[in-house]
């Protein structure tokens, strides 16, 4: 098969042919109709992943076609059309018993501890835990802007921050992310502030609900100015980049008794920012951590898909080739344009 492969971190990868996969006994091959390029993907290219053992290709979410099917398998069929989460669970650890798999302590994930989406296939484990069938009506590029921005924001939104009608909310960073958490927040009924550095994607941001905008480069303190607008603070705040600034202005954004829910990677140099630890105790503050979410729980968010409560298809940006996904991929920290960069083309 195709597929894009780097041989050393940080150095350019190249599109090489490779050996078809094969699937597991309880798992599947699937034949890739679509794969997002994500900042997540970028963080492995570069070498922030401990799992990834090169040579490696890169890509973990994505929607396709079922291509093979191990022995094991007993709810899916060759030729079934399946998206998944970005983490795979085993089923069988204390967590999966407990009903999360999106933490489950045996967990794989393609595109980082085994080859991935940036592929003409990739396989995945366990599939009878980890695949969801989509809807007929649902395209393949638009599915796999779900796997990993679109259903990270809903746990994020609502398992997580269990944000409701009326609550305020704040969102740093209008990536992927931080576009599919203002969308979510804004169809239960939030009003939402979302901040960034760049005007193109805080339009965007204006036009799929965001009650206010902030540009981060023109406020000479972006938490005092939050405070401003909802009269004391945010109920809920998530950091969708996940940098240090954003992680901790989204924790100053918060009123008494608020949540800060940290859903954008803080790796290498980034992972220990100095959180403000005395406004948590003195504020009652939580934070909580958002780490992708279960297949079982994709029936809720399809629900609001299907009764066009959210449009993920409006977060869509460009639709470009395997070849072209290498400058995507390579380029996210320097040029990473609005909406999803979804590969269609293999």
């Amino acid at each position: 098969m195709k597929a894009v492969v780097y041989e050393k971190f940080a150095k350019a990868p190249k599109i090489m042919n490779v050996q078809d996969p094969t699937p597991e006994a309880h798992g599947v091959v699937i034949k890739v109709e679509a794969t997002g390029v994500c900042r997540s993907d970028w963080h492995g290219w570069m070498g922030h992943d401990p799992d990834i053992e090169l040579p490696h290709v890169p890509g973990h979410e994505f929607a396709g076609v079922i291509e093979a099917v191990g022995k094991d398998v007993k709810s899916f069929k060759v030729g079934d059309r399946v998206t998944v989460p970005f983490v795979s669970a085993c089923g069988a650890c204390p967590e999966c018993h407990g009903g999360n798999h999106q933490v489950c302590g045996n967990q794989t994930q393609p595109g980082f501890t085994h080859w991935g989406s940036f592929a003409e296939y990739v396989t995945i484990h366990h599939a009878d835990v980890n695949l969801v069938t989509l809807p007929e009506t649902m395209d393949f590029a638009t599915a796999a802007s779900l796997g990993c921005r679109f259903v990270t924001s809903f746990r994020a939104v609502v398992d997580q921050g269990k944000v409701s009608a009326g609550q305020w909310v704040a969102v740093y960073g209008c990536g992927g992310v931080g576009l599919s958490a203002i969308m979510i927040a804004n169809s239960i009924g939030a009003n939402v502030i979302a901040v960034d550095v760049t005007e193109d994607k805080l339009a965007l941001a204006k036009s799929l609900g965001a009650y206010a905008t902030i540009n981060a480069l023109q406020v000479p303190d972006v938490a005092e100015a939050i405070k401003e607008i909802t009269r004391g603070g945010v109920h809920v705040s998530l950091d969708a980049l996940g940098h240090p600034t954003t992680c901790i202005n989204s924790i100053k954004s918060l009123k008494k008794l608020g949540k800060h829910v940290q859903v954008g990677l803080l790796l290498a140099d980034h992972a220990t920012p100095p959180i403000p630890m005395n406004l948590v105790i003195a504020h009652e503050l939580e934070i909580i951590g958002s780490h992708g979410m279960q297949a079982f729980r994709y029936d809720a968010m399809l629900a609001m898909i299907k009764s066009g409560k959210l449009r993920p298809d409006k977060l869509l940006g460009r639709t470009i080739s395997l070849e072209e996904s290498i400058a995507a991929l390579t380029t996210m920290d320097t040029h990473n344009p609005p909406g999803v960069t979804v590969v269609t083309h293999f």
